[in-house]
């Protein structure tokens, strides 16, 4: 399983950031995909999940309204759009396989991070 993040950066509150997750056939083949974030002395929160299967996605309460999550057609990409970022959302993010219950969780896979700063 190969997931690889891209697209972080500096932005300022209130701006637009897209990342992208660029996954092997094999991942989207048998897993769900979604991003997780780690903030400085805090502990790796999941973000959204796009299912394998039928699209279906989830939000963590915290992004929902602001963060879309999607994907290509071919399914290897999963793309995270964030609009109106805050400063709280600064964190290095990653892409990993998951899916979710009460809460979004790893299923096993992860890729390297990518830091995205919010800040004027």
């Amino acid at each position: 399983v190969q997931l690889q993040a891209s697209g972080g950066g500096l932005v300022q509150p209130g701006g637009s950031l897209r990342l992208s997750c660029a996954a092997s056939r094999f991942a989207v083949d048998y897993y769900s995909i979604g991003w997780f974030r780690q903030a400085p002395g805090k502990e790796r929160e999941g973000v959204s999940c796009i299912s394998s299967s039928d699209g279906s996605t989830v939000y963590a309460d915290s992004v929902k309204g602001r963060f879309t999550i999607s994907r290509d057609r071919r399914r290897t990409t999963v793309y995270l759009q964030m609009n109106s970022l805050k400063p709280e959302d600064t964190a290095v993010y990653y892409c990993a396989t998951c899916w979710w219950g009460d809460t979004i969780y790893n299923t096993g896979y992860w890729g390297k991070g990518t830091l995205v700063t919010v800040s004027s």
